[in-house]
């Protein structure tokens, strides 16, 4: 390691695939020197722990194969989770500025004040991130502190999760041997390694589409104003292919990757793929052009549902910068340009991780955007306390995970 670095590795739990990337950061640079992609083996469905053993397994695979590769043992991950009920909302707080000038316990009120939102009983804030400060009517202030006024507020949008789902997973990192120093919304995370300084500033999306959700961010004057998470993820395809071709699902996700299109009319009639058939019988010859006839509508469905999400933040028209997409499925062929048709007049583009040295060429995948925007950014957890005592009965992991969310809240 070298002198006066720090390493930091990023854990995106996703349904389908456990992603581990470890970074080597110091005062000059951030390289890469840790990678793993492992799959959940089913631990995991729309981003909620259905499986403790098969997540733990998953988990610690992950780590082990990315520590081995950085040369480094890892016990704390930052946690990057899809799904789990997410969404956002924007909140609003005031409190009278003390003496005059802003200080940092003024601060720290007004963001109090826009997080004291009744919630209920099975939510927990992930986050809770500013978007402007006004004082005194005047607004669009992004560091208050050390000016002059009386009256001080903040806009805010406040991120929350299903509660148990984050202690699930925290949970099982737990049972991995890791201590989970930081959360994070799965588009959050990927914001950070994907989208750029400009993209941020003039108005851009980011649909982070896995196995089983698709996570939306979308952020204007670098302020996030809208998030949200659909139940809808790349694993439906598989499901749909496997139907249609009547092929087994696992060979039906393989097929998905390797000939999968998201424009049927970009492939011609005469193109053909082996695909394997149930029961032992045997192989198949079939048209590609049918594979990719079934990929279609239901891309189709997913892009229409992110232009509804677009129309639910109100501010479609202020989006130059159009859409960025991460996640496994935005590596099918054609997807910007079938995301180009239905979202008229918005530019759509793949994101990969950007932003730090090393291995980059392995995580130059939209698989690896969330994993790596763990590692170039940290994210605020909102100081909301939880109760994580289990029913009736503590376990060593519960007291673990106990002293962790008491640390963070």
């Amino acid at each position: 390691m070298a002198r006066n670095s720090q390493i930091i590795a990023g854990l995106d739990l996703g349904s389908s695939k456990v992603a581990v990337v470890i970074v080597e950061s110091d005062e000059v640079a951030r390289n890469i020197i840790g990678v793993s992609l492992v799959p959940t083996g089913g631990g995991l469905r729309s981003g909620q722990v259905v499986s403790i053993e098969r997540t733990t397994d998953a988990i610690r695979q992950a780590v082990d194969e990315a520590a081995k590769m950085a040369g480094c043992e890892i016990t704390n991950v930052r946690l990057s989770l899809s799904g789990s009920q997410a969404m956002g909302f924007n909140s609003d707080g005031t409190v009278a500025i003390r003496g005059g000038r802003v200080g940092d316990s003024d601060i720290e009120r007004v963001l109090e004040a826009a997080r004291a939102v009744p919630l209920p009983s099975d939510k927990q804030i992930l986050h809770a991130l500013p978007q402007e400060y006004i004082i005194d009517g005047h607004d669009r202030i992004r560091t208050p502190l050390g000016m002059n006024g009386v009256r001080l507020e903040a806009r805010v949008h406040v991120i929350t999760a299903a509660r148990t789902a984050l202690i699930n997973a925290i949970e099982c990192c737990g049972k991995a041997g890791l201590t989970v120093e930081q959360v994070a919304f799965g588009a959050l995370a990927a914001s950070a390694s994907c989208l750029t300084h400009e993209e941020k500033e003039l108005g851009s999306v980011v649909v982070d589409v896995g196995g089983g959700t698709t996570d939306l961010a979308v952020w204007y004057d670098h302020a996030l104003v809208h998030t949200v998470s659909l139940d809808w993820g790349g694993d439906e395809l598989t499901k749909q292919i496997a139907r249609g071709l009547r092929t087994p699902v696992k060979s039906a996700e393989i097929i998905k990757q390797r000939f999968g299109c998201a424009l049927a009319s970009m492939v011609s009639d005469g193109e053909s793929m082996e695909v394997p058939s149930v029961g032992g019988r045997e192989p198949q010859i079939r048209q590609r052009h049918l594979l990719c006839e079934i990929l279609e509508p239901g891309l189709e469905d997913m892009f229409t549902r992110v232009s509804h999400e677009i129309d639910v933040a109100g501010c479609r028209e202020l989006l130059a910068a159009g859409v960025v997409l991460t996640g496994g499925t935005a590596n099918l062929e054609a997807i910007a340009d079938l995301g180009e048709d239905i979202l008229v007049g918005m530019p759509v583009r793949v994101g990969t991780p950007h932003g730090a040295g090393g291995l980059v060429d392995v995580v130059e995948d939209p698989r690896y955007a969330a994993a790596v925007g763990l590692c170039l950014d940290a994210f605020d957890a909102a100081p909301r306390p939880i109760d994580t005592a289990p029913p009736k009965r503590t376990t060593k992991v519960w007291g673990k995970m106990r002293r962790l969310m008491e640390s963070w809240f």
